[in-house]
């Protein structure tokens, strides 16, 4: 090996390991988009009842006290799984469940935080309701990692 660490040498160094790297970026990249991204893939489940529940819950600011799959405020409890705690894996029962909810709000409930009354129609809070339980149903990597949110 030569004594000196000459310029072509540095040169070298640099683009194989440029060219190695490039390749490993490519290579993960194919990787992801062939097997992993598939498997999570369910947008053939959004229903126009489904968009509808997501524009109220942009429209009413429902990220501003909940979290949603851990995106949004920690004010109220995470929503990502409750169809699973309150709709026992029925659409209509969650469903209820929902009208009673939102219909009940206030509880004043002294020292309990409140939600405040959004005066939705039951079509509405059906919307919300198929968008909650879609978002159920996205793989998240078992989020939140407790039942309760």
């Amino acid at each position: 090996m030569a004594e000196r660490f000459t310029k072509s040498m540095a040169r070298n160094i640099y683009l194989g390991g440029s060219a190695f790297f490039v390749l490993l970026f490519l290579a993960l990249t194919y990787d992801t988009q062939s097997r992993a991204m598939p498997e999570r893939d369910n947008r053939e489940l959004i229903t126009a009842e489904v968009a509808q529940g997501k524009h109220i819950w942009e429209e009413n600011n429902c990220v501003g006290c909940h979290s949603l799959m851990g995106e949004g405020a920690y004010f109220a409890p995470e929503l990502a799984n409750v169809f699973d705690r309150r709709g026992a894996g029925d659409s209509a029962t969650f469903k209820s469940y929902m009208r009673a909810w939102m219909n009940a709000m206030p509880t004043n409930v002294p020292g309990r935080r409140q939600m405040p009354q959004f005066n939705l129609t039951d079509e509405e809070i059906d919307a919300l309701a198929a968008f909650l339980e879609w978002t159920s149903k996205i793989d998240d990597n078992n989020w939140p990692p407790n039942i309760e949110g």
